[in-house]
């Protein structure tokens, strides 16, 4: 008996319309997951999309009544021309409340729209006042932030000057010390300037605004210090007690505290290396007295002239 040859091995490998098929659903997967990756939902504009459609596609929104509680049915056929607009009215209502209806001489149901045209507006209203509320909240506390952030920025520059100010009244004072001046001025100093006393019987004699020879000595050891110290403004004051004066060169006390802060100032412009455009001179009287007028050593105190210096954060310019 002669022996079955033995069946056909099938070719190796998937079939090639198989291989096709796959890579063809690999690639398609691949590019609906691009187009995902490529997307990016706005949930807003996703949920007015889906509400307009939901309005647009649906006879009833959620809570809507019936086809008129079988009235297209019960009143007749000859009803059955009006079912659209019919419709159309019950698909408006979206409050599920028949009492909102008013029927017609044929028994129709027809939707009010008082009840809703008040509810818009009422709510209209009620998001205008809330809206107006948030903002009077949001710019009462936008001011209230700026009054906090405007006194914490004054209170860190007045620290900041403060600062400024010591540092300068050290090394002025340092200087003083050095030319043998601590007798001749007194310094001082607040967050804008730092101040350079000095006795007017030191400087004028009694009722003169012209610069004794013996303290032009002082006045050019004080020069040098404004050239080494003074980077901003320069003022000079000119003080008095508050004796009346009355001399065929000042009639009061004001024209004689001006007087001499102008002989000061002319002779730093003269004799020191200063800009006067960055000095002021100005003088002020017995309006600004130090000590009591009332005895002779307050008054000698109030006769004085005054050397500010401020620093580089005082909006003095």
């Amino acid at each position: 008996m002669a022996r079955q040859a033995p069946p056909e091995e099938p070719p190796k490998g998937a079939p090639a319309w198989q291989s096709t098929f796959a890579d063809l659903m690999n690639l398609l997967l691949c590019f609906f997951v691009l187009l995902y990756a490529f997307s990016s939902t706005d949930v807003d504009k996703f949920e007015a999309i889906a509400a307009s459609m939901s309005k647009a596609f649906s006879i009833f929104d959620p809570g809507g009544e019936s086809v008129g509680e079988g009235d297209a049915i019960g009143n007749g056929v000859s009803q059955l021309s009006n079912v659209s607009e019919m419709v159309t009215s019950m698909g408006k209502n979206t409050t599920g409340n028949s009492d909102n209806k008013d029927y017609n001489e044929e028994g129709m149901g027809e939707e009010t729209f008082e009840s809703k045209d008040n509810s818009k507006e009422d709510l209209a209203e009620g998001d205008e006042k809330g809206q107006a509320s948030d903002n009077s909240d949001k710019q009462q506390n936008k001011d209230q932030n700026k009054d906090i952030s405007d006194a914490e920025a004054k209170q860190q520059l007045e620290e900041s000057g403060m600062k400024e100010s010591e540092e300068l009244a050290e090394r002025i004072e340092e200087s003083v010390n050095e030319e043998d001046l601590s007798k001749q001025i007194d310094i001082d100093f607040t967050s804008q300037y730092v101040s350079l006393t000095m006795n007017g019987s030191l400087l004028f004699d009694s009722g003169s605004a012209t610069i004794k020879d013996s303290a032009e000595v002082t006045l050019e050891k004080v020069a040098k210090i404004l050239e080494a110290y003074a980077g901003g403004t320069i003022e000079i004051e000119g003080h008095t007690d508050n004796v009346p004066i009355n001399t065929a060169q000042f009639k009061n006390n004001d024209e004689l505290s001006d007087a001499r802060a102008l002989s000061v100032f002319e002779y730093f412009r003269d004799n020191a290396e200063l800009d006067p455009a960055m000095i002021k001179h100005t003088g002020r009287g017995a309006y600004v007295p130090i000590a009591d007028n009332g005895t002779p050593e307050g008054r000698q105190l109030n006769r004085r002239v005054e050397i500010r210096i401020y620093n580089q954060l005082s909006d003095v310019s």
